[in-house]
């Protein structure tokens, strides 16, 4: 038998900011990877293959979040 488990979590404000700030930061990281993909492959008509770490100099504010999340962003792209 298969069960399963349901939690709700009642974060306080300073979790609920963090937690803004990673949503906010993986959309951003991701529409910005498939804009510079969909611009290279328009220009060269190769894939590029490019990785959140590259983003993280050109906008410090990426390092303040978790970078498993940004990859996650990277692997469903």
């Amino acid at each position: 038998m298969l069960r399963a488990y349901k939690y709700r979590i009642y974060p306080n404000m300073e979790q609920k900011s963090y937690f803004a700030k990673c949503f906010g930061c993986v959309r951003f990281i991701y529409n910005r990877m498939l804009s510079d993909k969909i611009e290279h492959y328009k220009t060269t008509g190769k894939m590029l293959y490019n990785t959140p770490a590259k983003y993280k100099k050109e906008f410090q504010w990426l390092r303040e979040v978790d970078s498993l999340a940004l990859s996650n962003a990277q692997l469903n792209l």
